[in-house]
């Protein structure tokens, strides 16, 4: 996440359980629809911590998402508290859990599974080099893509994904300097470049340039290699996300997003004015003063 031009600064956020989660500059804020139609709050300062490793590359990419994965896990527990019943509600120590689970779930199926799969079949093909990590990525990809298109069906999970595109919206409103309202908002897509699923999809295009660079050694040393480079691949792809977001301009950086974009279908729906709604609440609830009078004035204008 970075600095815009002007007096604009780049947001960040996220679809949670009836709701957006956004974080600001000194704040971050949770909006949650709730079951009686009403929208419910939550507002916190910003952790900072991430901040103290802006100026080194990599590195910065890393702890920002630690950080960033820290701040969703809160904001999904509370949005899926605020609509449950009290002996249905999330401990911190089972959101711990959580966490620690899905990310090894996260390297176990999308980076171990294709790995031993792409070894079997290369062993079949005789395929060697470059060829086995294009085939391990294309894997690799092949199952993200399936788990998305079969969780998009979810109901539950196909109302994040209207908030993920109401949260998109929102931002694209800010922005672009127009007003944020419901309305203004609509007219954008649901496509953002900063956006997680866009990153996803360069961690998988980079793994396959930085495991080609390793080689394939003996089975524990592949495997272990899998595990001891996600922190690499993660800090280049926020790198390369950085670079595209200050740099959208340029033709050749745009055509490089597209496919990212483009993923984006899978992960976003088209919100209701309703979601746009709690999205742009937790939005404001999020500016400097600076930001929320520089906002209020468009609408004057």
């Amino acid at each position: 996440m970075g600095l815009a031009t002007g007096a604009t600064r780049y947001m960040g956020g996220q679809a949670v359980m009836d709701g957006v989660m956004m974080r600001g500059e000194q704040v971050w804020a949770v909006a949650v629809r709730r079951e009686d139609g009403g929208i419910e709050l939550r507002v916190e300062d910003a952790p900072h911590w991430a901040e103290r490793y802006g100026r080194i590359p990599l590195v910065r990419g890393v702890v920002n998402l630690v950080e960033s994965l820290s701040l969703g896990m809160r904001a999904l527990t509370w949005s899926a508290d605020v609509n449950a019943p009290e002996d249905e509600k999330v401990s911190k120590g089972a959101t711990a859990v959580s966490l620690v689970f899905a990310l090894v779930l996260f390297v176990g199926v999308f980076l171990l599974l294709p790995m031993l799969g792409a070894r079997g079949a290369s062993s079949l093909l005789g395929l060697s080099g470059l060829a086995f990590h294009v085939l391990e990525g294309l894997m690799s990809l092949g199952l993200f893509l399936g788990y998305i298109t079969l969780i998009g069906r979810i109901p539950d999970i196909r109302r994040v994904f209207e908030y993920h595109g109401a949260e998109h919206k929102a931002i694209a409103a800010y922005e672009r300097g127009v007003e944020v309202t419901p309305a203004s908002a609509q007219r954008f897509t649901t496509e953002h470049v900063r956006c997680g699923t866009n990153f996803l999809l360069t961690v998988f295009v980079i793994a396959i340039v930085v495991y080609s660079v390793v080689g394939r050694p003996a089975l524990p040393y592949l495997i272990a290699s899998r595990v001891l480079l996600v922190p690499v691949i993660a800090g280049l792809a926020y790198e390369v996300i950085r670079f595209a977001a200050g740099h959208m301009d340029r033709g050749w950086v745009r055509a490089l997003m597209v496919p990212g974009l483009a993923l984006q279908r899978l992960t976003t729906r088209e919100p209701s004015d309703d979601q746009v709604e709690v999205a742009i609440a937790a939005l404001r609830a999020v500016f400097t003063d600076a930001q929320t009078a520089e906002v209020d004035a468009r609408r004057a204008a």
